[in-house]
Order: C-alpha cells, then sequence, then structure tokens
C-alpha cells in the first residue's frame, strides 16, 4: 500500500467518491470522508459507518479550521470535493470559485502543513475546452469555456506549484465523462443517468444541441481504479493524466445503444445547446497507459448493462 496507510477523501460523499471510498476500505486503507452533502449522499456511504477504519466528518473544504483538524489523521488526500455543474457555475461563477478554487487551496495549505505523502486533485477534461485537436493530450494548452473549467484550471496550477515550491507529491488526474449508478437523478448527474432514468421511464430524452458532439465516457469502477493506482504508484508524482477511454461516442450514439439494451426506441427532444459545455471531446489514455499501467475494463454498453440492472435491483428494495 504504498508509505501511507490513512487517506482523506474530501467529497467521499459523493458520485465517486462513495466508490472509492469502499474501494479504499476493502483494501485495508483507513479512510477519513470530508463532506457538507451538498451533493453527497450519507445513504451511499451508508455501510462505511459500520467499518472500524472508517470516520466521517461533516464540514466544508473552505472551512480552514475543519479541514486541518481532519488532515492531522491523514497522510495522503484524494481531493474531489467540487461543485462540478456546468451551467450552475455559469449562473453563480464567484461561489465556484470559492469552493473549487479557494477550497483546493485550503486543502493543498493544510496538507503541507501536516506532512502529507501524496495529494491527488481530480481535475476535468472541461479544462482542454475546444480548438484542441483530438483526442486531447496532457500537454495541450488549457482553453476553459465556462467558471466550472476556469476554476479546475486554476486549482491544478495551484497543485503544480505546491508540487513545485512546498515538495508536496501531487497528482492531477483529469477525469472524463464518468458514469455509473446512482440512486437519484439531480443536476449534478451526467447525460447517461439522465438519459437511462428517462428511458426507463418512458419520458423523452433531451440532447442540448444537434446529438453530433461526441464524450469520452468511462465508468465509475475504471475511474476509482485509476484513482488507486495513482494513489500507490510514486511515478505518478508530479503528473498530469487523462483518466479516459479514448474512445469517442455521440449523444445520438448513445441513445441507439441504449435503446438497443432496453428494448425499445424512446423519443428524443432536441434542445438548444447549453452555456459553456464544449462541442466534442476525447482523450488520449497513453500517458496513463504508461505511468499507471492502467486501462479501462469496461466497455460502455457493459456499462449501460450494470445501471440498468442495478436500478432495477434497488427499485424492489
Amino acid at each position: 500500500m504504498g508509505e501511507f496507510s490513512k487517506v482523506l477523501v474530501t467529497g467521499g460523499a459523493g458520485f465517486i467518491g462513495s466508490h472509492l471510498v469502499r474501494r479504499l476500505l476493502a483494501r485495508g486503507y483507513s479512510v477519513v470522508v470530508l463532506d457538507n452533502f451538498r451533493s453527497g449522499r450519507i445513504e451511499d456511504i451508508s455501510e462505511c459507518l459500520k467499518d472500524e477504519n472508517f470516520k466521517l466528518v461533516k464540514g466544508d473544504v473552505c472551512d480552514r479550521k475543519v479541514v486541518r483538524n481532519v488532515m492531522e489523521e491523514a497522510d495522503a488526500v484524494v481531493h474531489l470535493a467540487a461543485l462540478i455543474d456546468v451551467e450552475g457555475s455559469v449562473n453563480n461563477p464567484m461561489e465556484t470559485h470559492r469552493v473549487n478554487v479557494d477550497g483546493t487551496l485550503n486543502v493543498l495549505s493544510e496538507a503541507v502543513r501536516s506532512g502529507v505523502k501524496k495529494f491527488l486533485f481530480a481535475s476535468s477534461a472541461a479544462v482542454y475546452g475546444e480548438d484542441n485537436p483530438l483526442p486531447l493530450k496532457e500537454d495541450y494548452p488549457l482553453k476553459p469555456m465556462s467558471p466550472y473549467a476556469a476554476s479546475k484550471a486554476a486549482a491544478e496550477h495551484y497543485c503544480n506549484v505546491f508540487h513545485q515550491c512546498y515538495r508536496l507529491p501531487t497528482v492531477i488526474l483529469r477525469y472524463f465523462n464518468v458514469y455509473g449508478f446512482r440512486r437519484e437523478y439531480d443536476s449534478y448527474s451526467g447525460v447517461i443517468t439522465a438519459f437511462v432514468n428517462n428511458a426507463l421511464e418512458d419520458k423523452p430524452l433531451v440532447i442540448f444541441g444537434d446529438g453530433k458532439q461526441t464524450r469520452d465516457f468511462i465508468y465509475v469502477e475504471d475511474v476509482v481504479k485509476a484513482t488507486i493506482l495513482a494513489l500507490k504508484n510514486d511515478q505518478s508524482n508530479g503528473e498530469i493524466l487523462n483518466v479516459c477511454n479514448g474512445k469517442p461516442t455521440s449523444v445520438q450514439e448513445l441513445t441507439v445503444i441504449l435503446s438497443d439494451i432496453i428494448g425499445k426506441d424512446s423519443h428524443v427532444i432536441y434542445d438548444k445547446p447549453r452555456k459553456g459545455d464544449v462541442y466534442s471531446n476525447y482523450g488520449d489514455p497513453t500517458k496513463a497507459e504508461k505511468v499507471l499501467e492502467f486501462k479501462t475494463e469496461i466497455s460502455l454498453k457493459e456499462g449501460l448493462k450494470e445501471i440498468i440492472g442495478l436500478r432495477a435491483r434497488t427499485q424492489k428494495n
């Protein structure tokens, strides 16, 4: 398990965080979760509460005192806490900056103060913006198109500075379009969650734009796998890594695959594009394959089948 055993996961009750926390506990790590439950759900980590190696702290990454207290119990950090709603960032850029930039700076500063041995930052493919050649590579210029993307780019710069200036071993993971099972649909859910919920409830699938825009969809369990590999691997220190499939799928293609799995066609409605959304992207996974020996294991069709099966079993219970 490397040189550390206790991991602080900010935003650990969120979508990716709840999956990551369960996997870390299963691997023998002690885990402290800091979450303000703005989007995270206690139900998603309820089984972890019984584990003697798990501790939950309700608090905000913008509260320096709270961050300092939880940081004293950790020797590694996975910083997932963020506001991730692109449209919400357009409507409220100041709040997005406060949480995503000031909050990250808080966590970085306290990590240095406490002598943390590893710091993983969850960034986003949104930092690439438009007009970069595809597939997207880690050394391409950043061209954020929304306050959300700008906040992630700014936080990345802080991670790089803390690595160089304070010798904090940081790793920046640029997650692409992460999907997986969510018990509830909300404004933070991605297009796959929205489509699955609407398709199963015979509601129309709403496509923002012409539907030809592409995304690089990656299953949440693959993201967790990559994150843990980066946590354990000293070769990842100071690196920026795409966490992606490396395969583009258009939103129209997604509706066809989903209809094929469910066995019926869904009604599709087209709406105007949303502000701040990138038209098309997909990443180059080569660097993560080399540094982490990471490759995705779950295809889009397999992932969609898993989500639909989990949703059916949850409804029965």
